[in-house]
């Protein structure tokens, strides 16, 4: 027996440390019936009374973007109606002159559309300062009041968040969009996004949306005042940053792009638009941005 006290002890150490480090392991997130096609995007039927919104971070929108990929941004937003775009350049008119062009270009497919540029972010360094931007087909919503940084959060965010006031042109309903880019994942943007749970008593509305990235995922215990609150997230467990290399196949990372929302926004369907296709298009696709834009088809109750 004392003879095969080695092995055993061998073999028990072997399976201990194995299923230790399995359990170390990142667990890959999946998506499938959360992420639609340009293709199906562009077949996707839109009743009279119903909007589609999309939130995109566009990977330092300035002029480092050349016509043809602004061109590209066009081909995927213009199927929203209204359009909230994180990461604007601040730290010179290149930023505000891209959305211009983006503007321009989304005028180009068929419908008329406008925008509004925030100021740069009251933010802790130049580096970290960004802009916003809503952009939005004039047939169907207007802006009911100038677009606004939320200045009441600027000493507790990094980048204070953008909120616009819509109306949908049909039903003459009001609505809210509050487009926010959380700071880093290392830096706890959960401490950001805590602040942010009382809108709807401070806008006194049920009727918003919640757009951007949050450098976190919709799992996250942070979210649960808000799910408390009677809030929805738009996607589950859908990756949304783009990998810098394929592998296995597999070009998406992490899920922290997203778009909540309490019971005055009715979600009818929503996903990440994957418009990369296939592994062969991912390094292309990153000169646009490193992120996947989000789309959410809602009525308003």
């Amino acid at each position: 027996m004392r003879s095969f006290l080695p092995l055993f002890l061998f073999i028990f150490l072997s399976l201990s440390l194995g299923c230790k480090a399995f359990a170390q392991q990142p667990t890959p997130v999946l998506a499938s019936a959360q992420s639609i096609s340009l293709a199906d995007l562009k077949a996707y039927p839109n009743k009279k009374e119903e909007l589609q919104i999309i939130t995109w971070n566009i990977q330092n929108l300035g002029r480092s973007k050349s016509d043809a990929e602004i061109a590209q941004m066009a081909a995927v937003l213009r199927h929203a109606d209204v359009v909230a775009v994180q990461e604007v350049v601040a730290k010179d008119p290149a930023g505000a002159q891209a959305v211009a062009r983006l503007a321009d270009e989304l005028n180009r497919t068929g419908a008329k559309w406008d925008y509004q540029v925030s100021l740069p972010t009251k933010s802790p360094s130049p580096y970290i300062s960004e802009r916003y931007a809503f952009l939005w087909k004039t047939h169907r919503v207007r802006l009911k009041r100038k677009a606004y940084l939320d200045q009441t959060l600027q000493d507790r965010v990094y980048r204070e968040p953008f909120i616009g006031q819509f109306e949908d042109k049909i039903s003459a309903k009001a609505f809210y969009v509050i487009n926010f880019h959380a700071r880093k994942y290392n830096d706890q943007p959960e401490r950001e996004i805590k602040t942010m749970g009382d809108y709807s008593e401070r806008l006194n509305t049920q009727a918003l949306i919640l757009a951007g990235d949050f450098n976190l995922t919709e799992r996250h215990t942070v979210w649960n005042p808000f799910y408390k609150k009677g809030f929805n997230a738009a996607l589950n467990k859908n990756p949304t940053t783009l990998k810098r290399k394929c592998q296995d196949g597999v070009y998406r990372n992490h899920a922290i792009d997203n778009m909540f929302f309490p019971s005055g926004i009715q979600k009818i369907k929503a996903a990440s638009i994957d418009w990369v296709g296939s592994c062969d298009r991912l390094e292309q696709a990153r000169t646009v941005s490193d992120h996947l834009p989000v789309w959410m088809h809602f009525k308003l109750e």
